[in-house]
């Protein structure tokens, strides 16, 4: 009997010391700055074994700095560490019930953080359900160029040869730089911008009411760079290639507790050749007659920035910022264009050769100034800027033409001046709170007043030519005001927000050929709504109300007169387009891989397209009109694979629909097709501090209204390497290799068929240098546990 009650007793303990190592214990905290008290995201949360530190398990923060995570009773390591920031290790804890490890603090690592050029590893691409993130600091094959470059770069974003930008194929893209308008964001100002300026984009498809309604299509905000580094840090590029293209650019920076002073001064010379062939062919009682017209453009940029600020921490709750931004650019082109007219028996009966000599300084200027109140409540902020840009815009042309077959005839000379300047006044206030324990509620202000002028001119062989002495005014006001509500109920987030927008805009002109004046209050509701169904996949469901208000160069009827056989001219009757937009979307990530499948559709009412009609001459005229109306719908992929800690694979992929129609000048126009788009992108990082990256877009094939638009496609290689401890990095890039960057249109009418090939840059060679410099300031006191 004793022994039987001593054998269920050691059966007993037995057991419950099996109870007990089979018990999960739940580990929870949150990550943030030692400095700026904000939520790390994506940090390293790894439980290690205390006997051989072998790996138990590990889990990332969310968005708001937090996590949790579940493991058997048992003595651990536990390390907290983030990409530039000192990691912390919690040695030899014995956890035998759950443990709540509060907030910690990581600090900034400056023996690891060497310039503000260097953004740690953080991943090329982040994916978000508000937005996606793309970091540009280690985007290899973009060094030395735009941020026309970048966004070529960046999924689903394209930038064609004259600049126009469209997401998801849809030009009413709105572009920010930091979060605000500007003057660079358009009449592809941002060629102006050097791509070693930029942080990061961000490319939010479907924003909230705290974004302006600008933008059917969504928006692109660029994120330009800003030092966080304490002491004196800067950097030194360098870089050349071919086609000619000479970039330079320093950084410099300096922090300390009171105060962060950055500079940035950046110059580049760029040559490269521009090819335009086009085939016209004219049906007239079944006569045919076909030009053939080459436009060769040889062009040079000259460009030259720089940038000057600074923060004040006035107190620990108060930072005030101010700077100056300055750019000029310089297109010098020389432009032959040939015309060669052949006759019904296809026999060429004339030969006309047109030389054009265009110079077009842009200068532009922007003065910011930034205040930003916190409180005890750390969630709670109210942030105020006022901006003021001006900027001025010579375009010159001198134009000489002369027939050369049969005979020789003599010159024409043509030139026109085009001045264009602007004054611009932007102004925001934010408050943020919070209530309860994850309620937010955020409301705020806003102005936008613009005043655009442009005075036109134009001479034929010294004769003032009347129809273009002409002076353009416009003059755009915007009021806006927005609230917006969110919480969280269990697993199920929302957010509701209503903005509303008063728009004033005037047009008119000199001579009093047109007027207009519009006036108009809109309201735009958002709703944002996610589920939380696992710690690692959430499901979103998103729409807006967007508004499309035509830019100035789509007003303006004085569109230049290189050729004058093509003419391009805006429309200052032109009114604004309203989208509804909805958008369903999943994001679920695992350790090494990262998936958000959407689905997407948007409504868009009265929306604008260009219209090419040709006029009696047989010349052709390209200009936008207001059409009914316009729907898109489509699926999208985004996801991100790191198989190995060296290895990095992105993948993109976007199949849409849209259909179109319209009535203009009695004529119906409609379309309805179906194409995709995708992006491949890899990142090998080898041994002995080398870096490759490679990347591969594809667009489809599409037809809209009049043209059918063929497909394209591109590859870019890059290699980097770093030296001396990753004080220098030398990089080479080849872009477009298999030179098949090449927009193709085809256009079919029963009077008249065109064909065109335009070719802007072939393949490209880049070579670069940065040196990196860091004044490193004595040790800081280290938090226990600290590596």
């Amino acid at each position: 009997m004793k022994k039987k009650l001593i054998f269920i007793l050691l059966l007993i303990c037995t057991l419950q010391s099996f109870a007990q190592n089979t018990k999960s214990i739940t580990i929870k905290g949150k990550i943030i700055e030692a400095q700026t008290k904000q939520p790390i995201e994506n940090a390293g949360i790894t439980v290690l074994s205390s006997i051989d530190q072998k790996y138990i398990k590990g889990i990332a923060t969310n968005k708001n700095g937090e996590f949790t995570l579940t493991i058997p009773p048992g003595k651990y390591h536990i390390r907290i560490e983030f990409i530039s920031f000192k990691s912390i290790l919690l040695e030899n804890r014995q956890i035998d019930s759950d443990l709540d490890l509060e907030i910690i603090s990581l600090k900034e690592d400056t023996k690891l953080l060497k310039s503000v050029e260097v953004i740690g590893e953080k991943s090329t691409s982040e994916l978000n359900l508000d937005k996606k993130v793309f970091n540009v600091g280690k985007d290899l094959m973009s060094k030395g160029g735009s941020a026309n470059d970048i966004l070529n770069n960046v999924p689903s974003v394209n930038v064609d040869a004259n600049g126009a930008i469209s997401l998801r194929g849809n030009t009413g893209v709105r572009i920010l730089i930091n979060g605000k308008p500007s003057m660079m964001s358009m009449n592809n100002g941002l060629q102006q911008i050097p791509a070693s300026n930029i942080e990061k984009i961000e490319v939010i498809t479907n924003p909230s009411a705290r974004y302006e309604a600008q933008g059917g299509a969504g928006i692109i905000n660029i994120v330009l760079k800003k030092n966080n580094l304490t002491g004196l840090n800067g950097s030194i590029q360098a870089g050349m290639g071919d086609p000619t293209n000479y970039t330079s650019n320093i950084n410099l920076s300096y922090k300390t507790e009171k105060i962060n002073l950055f500079t940035n001064f950046g110059l580049r010379l760029r040559d490269f050749i521009i090819n335009d062939e086009r085939k016209q062919t004219t049906l007239n009682n079944s006569i045919k007659n076909v030009l053939f017209q080459n436009n060769v453009t040889n062009r040079t940029d000259e460009s030259y920035d720089f940038y000057i600020g600074g923060d004040y921490y006035i107190d620990a709750k108060n930072t005030l910022t101010g700077s100056f931004y300055h750019s000029t650019l310089i297109i010098n082109n020389k432009i032959d264009y040939n015309y060669n007219y052949f006759n019904a028996n296809n026999t060429r009966d004339s030969t006309i050769y047109r030389f054009e000599h265009y110079k077009e300084p842009k200068k532009y200027n922007q003065l910011e100034l930034y205040h930003v109140k916190t409180f005890n409540n750390k969630n709670k902020k109210w942030a105020t800027s006022l901006q003021y840009d001006f900027w001025n815009d010579d375009e010159n042309q001198n134009i000489n033409q002369q027939k050369i077959f049969p005979i020789a005839n003599p010159i024409n000379n043509l030139i026109s001046k085009n001045i264009e300047s602007s004054n611009d006044i932007f102004i925001q206030s934010d408050f943020i709170t919070t209530f309860g324990e994850s309620g937010r509620f955020e409301t705020g202000i806003r102005s936008d007043l613009r005043a655009i002028r442009s005075d036109y001119l134009a001479k034929s062989n010294d004769v003032l030519l009347t129809q273009y002495n002409n002076k353009l005014n416009y003059d755009e006001n915007l009021f806006s005001g927005y609230f917006q509500i969110g919480n969280k109920i269990n697993k199920f987030n929302y957010l509701l927000g209503l903005r509303s927008e008063l728009s004033i805009i005037g047009i008119s002109d000199r001579a009093g050929t047109f007027r207009d004046h519009k006036e108009y209050i809109n309201l735009f509701p958002t709703a944002h709504f996610i589920y939380n169904l696992q710690k690692t996949t959430d499901l979103q469901l998103s729409y807006s109300r967007r508004i499309d208000r035509p830019q100035f160069w789509q007003l303006n009827p004085f569109g230049g007169l290189s050729d004058t056989r093509n003419l391009t001219i805006g429309n200052p009757d032109l009114d604004p387009t309203y989208t509804n937009s909805f958008e369903f979307a999943l994001l679920k990530k695992w350790t090494k891989f990262t998936i958000t499948p959407s689905i997407y559709y948007s409504s868009t009412k009265n929306y604008f397209q260009y219209v090419l009609k040709q006029l009696a001459d047989g010349s052709f005229l390209r200009t936008p009109v207001n059409l009914d109306f316009e729907e898109r719908y489509g699926l999208e992929v985004s996801s991100s694979y790191n198989p190995f800690s060296w290895w990095r694979l992105s993948l993109n992929f976007n199949y849409y629909g849209f259909k179109q129609e319209g009535e203009f000048e009695g004529k119906r126009y409609n379309s309805d097709d179906k194409t995709w788009t995708t992006q491949i992108n890899t990142r090998i990082k080898l041994p002995k501090s080398l870096a490759i990256e490679s990347l591969f877009s594809y667009r489809g094939r599409f037809k809209d209204i009049q043209s059918i638009n063929k497909a394209v496609y591109r590859a870019n290689i890059a290699i980097s390497k770093d030296l001396f401890k990753e004080k220098m990095t030398f990089n080479i890039a080849v872009n477009n290799i298999f030179n098949s960057n090449i927009d193709r249109q085809e256009l079919n009418t029963p009077t008249y068929q065109l064909e065109s090939t335009f070719r802007s840059i072939r393949r490209a060679v880049n070579l670069g240098i940065v040196y990196r410099f860091n004044r490193k300031k004595g040790e800081k006191d280290r938090l226990p546990g600290e590596n």
